[in-house]
């Protein structure tokens, strides 16, 4: 009978192995998340960017093919006609109507360009992403105020 009682052994596991798993998984989200954190403010940047260049393709569009020269400011309502349907981007622009901006992914203002300039960063966005978009990032667009 005590040969039964010391040769029964429960299959867990103890303290210390489960505070060492814990303390890996620590370790390794420890590193992870801020290269994840960075990772996800590249791409709104980049997202930001293309915003930029599809604006810039609005406005060159819409002068093309009304013909309007340098001086001229399209409102967002001319403007939307060039931007895909159903994009936040053209909802933006049909939303601001006669005003000449619309809002980027990070919610920063953009501008409208008059024809033949390029659009200009919000600097809201360019303080928001300055860690991981430095200013030749955003080339060719100029960081605006």
């Amino acid at each position: 009978m005590l040969n039964k009682l010391n040769t029964k052994k429960t299959g867990g596991f103890t303290l210390v192995e489960i505070m060492i798993v814990v303390a890996i998984i620590a370790l390794l989200a420890a590193v992870a998340v801020p290269s994840f954190l960075r990772a996800r403010q590249r791409s709104q940047a980049t997202a930001v960017k293309n915003d930029l260049r599809l604006i810039d393709s609005a406005v060159d569009q819409y002068a093309i093919e009304t013909n309007r020269s340098s001086p001229f400011q399209p409102n967002g309502a001319d403007v939307s006609r060039y931007l895909k349907t159903g994009t936040r981007l053209q909802v933006s622009a049909l939303a601001s109507g006669t005003n000449t901006t619309v809002r980027d992914s990070l919610l920063g203002i953009i501008n409208i360009p008059s024809v033949d300039n390029l659009p200009r960063v919000p600097a809201a966005t360019n303080t928001a992403l300055s860690q991981v978009a430095d200013p030749s990032f955003w080339a060719p667009f100029p960081i605006g105020s």
